[in-house]
C-alpha cells in the first residue's frame, strides 16, 4: 500500500505546477463597489448551475403556474373531452399564460437586481436580495393571512410586526396552499354550468326510458357548443389573469 501511494504521489507531483491560480475551490476577493467580498468565478458558476436545477420547482411553486394549470385541468374534466386538449397543450397554455401574468414581476426583478449586477454596480448577494423583493411582493399579495398564520404557528415563529418580517420558509408553503385553494375555487365555479347540463340531459333520457344510453354522449356536444358560443377560452384566460391583479 505504501508503495502504491508513493507511486501516485510521484506521478501527480509534476501536475501541481500547472495549477491555475484563478480556479481555487473558494477564493474571496474585495468587491469593486459597495464593500464586502465576492466569490471567484468558478464558485459563481457553480452556484448558478445549482440555481438552474431549482428553476423548475420555482416556476411551479413561486409563480401563477399552479393555479392556471389546475383550472385548465378542471375545465377539461368539466367538458368531458377526455384527453382533449392533451396534457402537453395544457402545460404549454399554462406556461404562456404564466409568462404573461408574471411579466411585470420579471421586468421589475431584472431592473432592480439582474441589470445592476451585470453592469457590476452591485455584488451577487445584493443582486439576489434586491431581485427577490418583487417576487416576494407578488407572493404576499396572493397569500391568505390564514395560511400565513397556519405555517407560522406550525413553525413556532412567533408574531410579526409587518409582512416584511415573514421568512421565506413560511411564505413559500403558505403561497402554495393559497394557490391550491384559489385554483380549486375557480375550477368549482367553472364546473357548475357543465354539471347542470349533464343533469338536464340525464333527466331527459331517464324520462324517455333511454337508460342504456350514456348521458355523456348526448351532453358532450351541447357543452362544447355552449363553451364555444360564450367564447369560453377567452373568459377563462381573462378570469385567470384578472385574479392576480392586486
Amino acid at each position: 500500500m505504501k508503495m502504491v501511494i508513493s507511486v501516485l504521489c510521484l506521478t501527480l507531483w509534476p501536475l501541481t505546477g500547472f495549477a491555475v491560480p484563478g480556479l481555487e475551490a473558494l477564493t474571496l476577493t474585495p468587491a469593486a463597489t459597495g464593500g464586502g467580498q465576492t466569490y471567484t468565478l468558478s464558485i459563481q458558476i457553480l452556484l448558478f448551475m445549482a440555481a438552474l436545477s431549482l428553476l423548475p420547482g420555482a416556476l411551479l411553486m413561486m409563480t401563477s403556474f399552479a393555479r392556471v394549470v389546475i383550472v385548465l385541468a378542471i375545465l377539461r374534466q368539466a367538458l368531458g373531452t377526455q384527453n382533449t386538449p392533451s396534457n402537453q397543450i395544457l402545460v404549454g397554455l399554462a406556461l404562456f399564460l404564466t409568462a404573461f401574468i408574471m411579466m411585470p414581476v420579471f421586468e421589475k426583478t431584472y431592473a432592480v437586481g439582474v441589470e445592476p449586477y451585470l453592469e457590476e454596480k452591485i455584488s451577487a448577494e445584493t443582486a439576489l436580495a434586491q431581485a427577490a423583493v418583487p417576487v416576494r411582493e407578488f407572493m404576499l399579495a396572493q397569500t391568505r393571512e390564514s395560511d400565513l398564520s397556519l405555517f407560522t404557528r406550525i413553525g413556532n415563529y412567533g408574531d410579526y410586526t409587518s409582512v416584511d418580517e415573514v421568512p421565506f420558509s413560511v411564505l413559500l408553503p403558505a403561497f402554495a396552499t393559497s394557490e391550491l385553494k384559489t385554483g380549486f375555487q375557480i375550477g368549482f365555479l367553472i364546473f357548475i354550468p357543465f354539471l347542470v347540463i349533464d343533469l338536464v340531459v340525464a333527466s331527459v333520457l331517464m324520462s324517455m326510458g333511454m337508460m342504456m344510453l350514456s348521458p355523456l354522449i348526448i351532453s358532450l356536444p351541447f357543452k362544447i357548443m355552449l363553451f364555444v358560443l360564450i367564447d369560453g377560452w377567452a373568459l377563462v384566460f381573462g378570469t385567470l389573469a384578472s385574479s392576480f391583479l392586486v
